[in-house]
């Protein structure tokens, strides 16, 4: 679609195993570089039987296999960065060694030794030859507190300890080295160029199987296109943060972290605002809709999947008015924009989470006559009847809905002392109930 010029896609390489839950490993590498933007290559070293709740056996594919594959992608692709992950015996570490020495690849070690959910990913003997061979070709190195107690023998036990076991592990050859602060009370140790900064973070509530295979992925990834280290390290830190906190349960162990969760929130958000500026622009070219507008305005919104709160739900700020007899949207569209429209989605959204859009206008004998004789499904509600001490929109819409027994595509009520009467529909998406209302004024 794009020429060369225009875009060039970064290409990042992992060299890691293979967990068959896909919470971690491979799976949590290419998860992490394509919602970063970069192409991600794999060469696997190791095949594993884990789960959620940890590793029951492993197989090391023949070393002979791992350079075939490196040999293969590398003659092929230029990589911009690599990083690996579990290089489980000696044999590997060594291989991958010659091979990353080779082609002078700039290395992110995430320096696997046990699974988050359990299990031993880095035999004894291969830790020497990990710290003689592949430490020294490192950029970075991304352990987490056992991990880093591990390589430097120094007992961790706080934000001091670490910077001591960074610098002892900068000592054996890596240039730069981030403590990850799981056990640090959020907060990340980075030591480069002798000298310390600290990542700071929150501990996030979630699912955290395969985070240090996603933090050093996104380490890599930002290396790929280019950003300092310090930045890459900031930027891994909260893209971690936001993927453990949409961490969901697929199992009976730990959560994994969910690398695309703010990536689909985001395209899920673009969409809804997108759908109802759509919605709006197909009221705008409809003759004669400036007659459905009540005299309070009228306005469309939109929730997203699983909305939950007045945040989720998007709606026209300011609400749309009738100006020069033609409708006119008061300011843009965003989420949060209007309470009183958004109550209604979210309310018809708690009977049928399929309903998420909604859209108010003027009340009329004709208004309703048209909805009936376009088969709408009809309710109401009597606003005298409202109790005490509730919102109207939420009671109203409920009563309409449970006495139909469905949410219906109009709850209308007849207005009261001081408030308008008023038509409400109801549908899937924004589109849908401009669509209606466009039908209405058409035949009025």
């Amino acid at each position: 679609m794009y020429g060369d010029n225009f875009y060039m896609m970064k290409k990042a390489l992992t060299i890691a195993g293979v967990d068959p839950g896909g919470g971690a490993g491979i799976a949590a590498d290419l998860k992490t570089f394509a919602a970063l933007g970069v192409h991600g290559t794999c060469i696997i070293t190791s095949v594993t039987a884990q789960n959620t709740q940890g590793v029951l056996n492993s197989y090391d594919l023949p070393v002979s296999f791992i350079k075939e594959q490196f040999d293969a992608v590398t003659s092929d692709i230029k990589i911009d960065c690599v990083k690996t992950g579990m290089l489980s015996s000696p044999e590997i570490v060594r291989a991958v060694s010659e091979l990353i020495k080779r082609e002078k690849l700039p290395l992110v070690i995430d320096p696997v030794m046990n699974a988050e959910a359990g299990g031993n990913l880095l035999k004894k003997e291969a830790v020497k030859v990990f710290i003689e061979d592949l430490l020294p070709l490192s950029e970075i190195i991304t352990p987490n507190v056992s991990e880093a107690q591990r390589l430097s023998g120094m007992k961790i036990r706080n934000i001091p300890d670490a910077r001591k076991a960074a610098r002892k592990i900068s000592e054996l050859g890596a240039k730069a080295v981030i403590i990850t602060g799981g056990h640090l009370k959020g907060t990340d140790i980075l030591y480069s160029g002798g000298e310390f900064s600290l990542i700071e973070g929150t501990l996030i509530e979630g699912g955290t199987h395969g985070s240090g295979c996603t933090h050093s992925a996104a380490i890599t990834a930002e290396l790929s296109k280019g950003t300092n280290l310090i930045e890459a390290a900031h930027r891994a830190k909260e893209f971690v943060e936001q993927a453990i906190a949409r961490s969901i349960n697929i199992g009976k162990g730990a959560a994994p972290v969910n690398q695309i969760g703010h990536t689909l929130e985001d395209a899920r958000r673009y969409r809804v605002i997108r759908n109802i500026e759509e919605a709006f622009d197909l009221i705008k070219k409809c003759p004669n809709f400036s007659n459905l507008i009540p005299e309070v305005g009228c306005n469309i919104a939109m929730g997203i999947p699983d909305a939950s709160s007045i945040a989720d739900v998007a709606a026209v700020s300011g609400r749309i008015v009738r100006l020069k007899n033609e409708p006119h949207a008061v300011g843009c569209v965003a989420f949060g924009a209007s309470s009183h429209i958004a109550r209604i989605a979210l309310t018809a959204m708690h009977y049928n989470d399929l309903m998420r859009a909604a859209m108010n206008i003027r009340f009329s004998d004709e208004a309703l006559c048209a909805c009936e004789n376009m088969g709408f499904c009809i309710a109401s509600f009597k606003r005298e009847d409202e109790p005490e001490g509730v919102s109207t929109m939420e009671w109203g819409v409920s009563d309409a809905i449970r006495r139909e027994g469905r949410v219906p595509d109009v709850i209308y009520d007849r207005g009261g002392i001081g408030k308008e009467a008023m038509i409400r529909l109801l549908g899937r998406e924004a589109i849908e109930v401009a669509g209606y209302a466009t039908k209405i004024a058409l035949s009025l």
